[in-house]
């Protein structure tokens, strides 16, 4: 299985601003930066708490035809089939394994930052846009650790995004 991450960061790093909101991203809103492509290949989400907060309040959901599990301590009211996991990554991917996902995304600052201190993530495709926003959410920050990466590929749109993917480097 393959576990991935897909996220927009501010140049100085930052997923939202402290409220959580992610407003500098919208101006690049409308352009697909290869998101549609990426979401083809995933069979299950698993998702933060805030972020699925967030997500339940958009006009459609999603991610019609996907698995998705929430990572949370408080109860949720799925709408859409979905079912929640509290408490380390490790076993839910070992579950979702042996259950034939073949392909994981994490979404949520927390849980992408808690994928990565257990050491889980495979690959991150990282757009960066040309925004500063001096605080926030950091994509990284957690635990102290050095995980070596292979950039895979780089690409800057025209909107001034850079997007770079990169791969788990060892294993």
């Amino acid at each position: 299985m393959r576990t991935s991450v897909f996220v927009g960061v501010s140049i100085d790093g930052f997923l939202a601003r402290d409220d959580g909101s992610f407003d500098f991203l919208k101006p690049f809103e409308g352009h697909d930066h290869g998101y549609t492509e990426f979401m083809r290949s995933v069979d299950a989400l698993v998702i933060g708490r805030n972020t699925y907060d967030t997500v339940l309040a958009f006009p459609e959901w999603p991610y019609t035809e996907k698995r998705v599990v929430v990572v949370t301590h408080r109860p949720i009211a799925p709408r859409h089939g979905e079912t929640t996991h509290a408490g380390a990554l490790a076993p839910l991917v070992a579950k979702l394994t042996a259950e034939g996902v073949r392909h994981v995304y994490l979404d949520g600052g927390i849980v992408v930052r808690q994928g990565l201190d257990e050491d889980l993530v495979d690959d991150m495709t990282i757009s960066t846009v040309p925004r500063t926003i001096g605080a926030g959410r950091p994509l990284f920050g957690g635990k102290s650790c050095t995980t070596a990466w292979k950039l895979a590929s780089v690409h800057v749109y025209d909107n001034g995004i850079a997007q770079s993917r990169y791969e788990h480097g060892e294993r």
